[in-house]
C-alpha cells in the first residue's frame, strides 16, 4: 500500500496540469472571459488554436488581455520568432533596427514547442508583454511598441489573418455594443 501511495504521488507531480494555463490567465487577469477562438491553418497544416481572453469579456487594445496559442505541431522557437518578425514587418509599426532587436529578444524567450503545448502572451497594465509556456513564465519584453506590434499580428485591422482576427474578436462585448 505504501508503494502504491508513493507511485500515485510521483505520478501527480509528473503528469502536467492541463487546466493550469487557463488558471494562470485567471490569476493574471481577474474575471477573464474568453472573447473568441480560432485556428490558424497555413496551406494544409493546422498550426495552432488561438484564444483571446479579457476581463469581463471586454477586449480593448490598451487594457490588459491574454492571447493563448495551443500548438498543433512541433515548432522551433527561432521559427516562431522569425515568423513573428515577418508579421510585425507587415504591420509597418517598426523599423528594421527595432525588428532585429525584438527578434533577438524573442529568440531568447521562445522555446521549442511540441504538439499540445501552449504559449500565452499577456499584455499587462504596465504595457509590457509577459510570455508563459504552460503556466511557467518564460520571459517578458517591457516595450509598449513591441506589445502593439506583437499582438497586432492577430488583432490589428491590417493582420494577414483577418478570419482568425474576426473569430478572436467575435464575442467582444465592446464590439457587439458598436464601440470597437
Amino acid at each position: 500500500m505504501r508503494k502504491l501511495t508513493t507511485i500515485l504521488c510521483a505520478a501527480m507531480i509528473i503528469i502536467p496540469n492541463f487546466a493550469s494555463a487557463s488558471e494562470r490567465i485567471e490569476e493574471i487577469l481577474p474575471d477573464a472571459k474568453i472573447i473568441g477562438e480560432g485556428r490558424l491553418t497555413y496551406l494544409l497544416w493546422d498550426v495552432y488554436d488561438a484564444a483571446l481572453y479579457a476581463p469581463n469579456g471586454m477586449w480593448r487594445d490598451d487594457e490588459p488581455f491574454a492571447l493563448k496559442l495551443s500548438y498543433l505541431m512541433d515548432i522551433e522557437g527561432k521559427k516562431i520568432a522569425d515568423r513573428s518578425v515577418v508579421e510585425m514587418r507587415h504591420q509597418q509599426t517598426a523599423n528594421e533596427v527595432q525588428l532585429a532587436a525584438w527578434h533577438a529578444q524573442m529568440c531568447k524567450i521562445f522555446p521549442k514547442v511540441q504538439e499540445g503545448e501552449t504559449i500565452t502572451g499577456v499584455y499587462t497594465k504596465n504595457k509590457e508583454t509577459v510570455f508563459y509556456k504552460g503556466d511557467q513564465e518564460i520571459g517578458r519584453i517591457k516595450d509598449p511598441k513591441f506589445s502593439k506590434a506583437f499582438f497586432g499580428i492577430w488583432l490589428s485591422k491590417d493582420t494577414n489573418a483577418p478570419d482568425l482576427r474576426r473569430k478572436l474578436l467575435s464575442g467582444n462585448a465592446t464590439q457587439m455594443a458598436g464601440k470597437q
